[in-house]
């Protein structure tokens, strides 16, 4: 019978205490960046995978449930209050650590692990599959808004190549035929929002047309500075989101265009932004409240059972049609 290598196994290779060993699994602080690259060393040499269960069921339960999202991002503080909503009605507790320009997603995630929270909820993830792997071997982890392979990582996001093709479908049915999609670089969601759209208006016989945007109100005022320097400006755009959007239609307004009567626009998410009476934004709506519950259902589910195969839940989108959509200037 081959015998599992233990953590005094790891501890006595690498040259350091058991406790260090621990450190350096928990991802805690207390252990250099050396003494962490050295026992990890280690345990690939001896085969030594940390016991997830044992680790879990022995330490006491915090009832607390972490978070990390993007300071400033709108379709995020939204998923945040439906966050709250469900963590309550689930008898946990939310601790929230935000990424900006400034402070990346590793930091945000070693604060929270710092306070030991029972799991964590990574809100449109940036980190690498291997990264998330890394991660959800130490602690539970779901990953929401954002499509990934990674193992024993659950995942909870809409359909974003649905939702895309509602926009696509939208506008086409309006009669536009000249269509552009404002895309979101390298942002979750961009690539299955750029194939849902590219998918749509080939299938009606239009060709596919991109323009690099992103995430924020700048990202869609320099994509919609690109439009206008066209000789013709498109009838029809969807844009990766309704921040990137409003940048487009704040440009748009400056330069004397109206929508929809010179241009329709649609956003993604169904945000404040796109509720706003100045924008009367068509969009398409993601359901917070759905990914909310589904998020800190898979969370807490994980907690309780922590080698549990990795899940995918899809959330259908749905089409929320406001004043920024109409026919294409002259009619069909």
């Amino acid at each position: 019978m081959t015998v599992r290598p233990t953590m005094s196994d790891v501890a006595e290779r690498a040259g350091v205490s058991r406790a260090l060993v621990s450190i350096v699994f928990r991802d805690v602080p207390g252990a250099s960046v050396e003494t962490r690259e050295r026992v990890r060393a280690a345990a690939e040499d001896l085969g030594y995978r940390p016991d997830r269960r044992a680790r879990l069921l022995s330490r006491r339960r915090t009832q607390v449930l972490g978070v990390v999202f993007a300071l400033g991002h709108e379709f995020h503080a939204e998923l945040l209050a439906a966050l709250y909503r469900s963590a309550a009605a689930h008898g946990q507790e939310l601790a929230l650590s935000g990424t900006s320009p400034g402070r990346d997603e590793g930091e945000a995630v070693g604060d929270l692990l710092a306070l030991r929270c029972d799991a964590l909820l990574l809100l449109g993830s940036a980190l690498t599959e291997p990264a998330l792997v890394d991660l959800a071997a130490s602690v539970p982890t779901v990953v929401v808004a954002r499509a990934t392979g990674a193992a024993g990582v659950d995942v909870v996001r809409t359909d974003d190549a649905a939702g895309a093709a509602l926009a696509a479908r939208h506008l086409l049915d309006l009669g536009h035929t000249r269509l552009v999609h404002v895309d979101g670089a390298r942002a979750a969601g961009a690539e299955e929002r750029r194939r849902g759209f590219g998918e749509a208006v080939v299938a009606a016989g239009v060709s596919v047309d991109v323009v690099p945007g992103g995430l924020t109100e700048e990202d869609g005022a320099a994509a919609g500075e690109l439009l206008l320097a066209r000789p013709a400006l498109p009838t029809g755009l969807a844009v990766f989101n309704d921040q990137s959007a409003a940048g487009v239609l704040d440009v748009l307004q400056q330069a004397g265009r109206r929508w929809p009567a010179d241009v329709s626009v649609v956003g993604y998410d169904d945000s404040r932004l796109a509720r706003a009476r100045w924008a009367r934004l068509t969009t398409v709506r993601q359901d917070v409240d759905a990914l909310a519950g589904l998020a800190v259902r898979r969370a807490v589910e994980r907690v309780d059972e922590p080698d549990l195969v990795g899940r995918e839940d899809l959330v259908a989108p749905s089409l929320v049609v406001r004043g920024s959509t109409g026919p294409p200037p002259g009619g069909r």
